[in-house]
């Protein structure tokens, strides 16, 4: 079975273009993709991706809030025993935020430039497929 993503806009950012194509990246490369839409709060985009069987979650924030919200929908995560879900994320977000997210838990971290075919093969090679 294919590998199933959700991918979310946590908090108030409005940007979503770069969500956006990564979701359609993502998907033309043969993955199942669930974009849940902007303005998503951490509680939300757990409650999908447990739903929706995901097994990983791409989480997307241009408003500098990362580091509260990625860390919380970890945190959710292992709550609803849902830890073997894989978090990456993306946006505009400094090499030492990046360093502390990865530190709490956040698989990968892409910025904006990060090729398409490098995220989708990251996403191939570190996301099991659903069994």
């Amino acid at each position: 079975m294919p590998i199933r993503v959700i991918v979310a806009k946590v908090g108030l950012d409005g940007h979503d273009r770069g969500a956006k194509v990564v979701a359609r990246a993502l998907r033309d490369a043969g993955m199942e993709v669930v974009y849940t839409g902007l303005h998503q709060t951490p509680e939300q985009v757990v409650a999908a991706a447990v739903q929706e069987d995901a097994r990983a979650i791409g989480l997307s924030v241009h408003s500098g809030a990362h580091l509260t919200l990625f860390p919380r929908v970890i945190e959710l995560l292992r709550a609803e025993g849902a830890d073997d879900v894989v978090v990456f994320g993306g946006g505009v977000i400094p090499d030492a935020d990046a360093a502390e997210l990865r530190a709490a838990g956040v698989a990968e971290v892409f910025t904006p430039g990060t090729p398409m075919d490098r995220i989708v093969g990251w996403v191939r090679d570190h996301v099991p497929e659903r069994v």
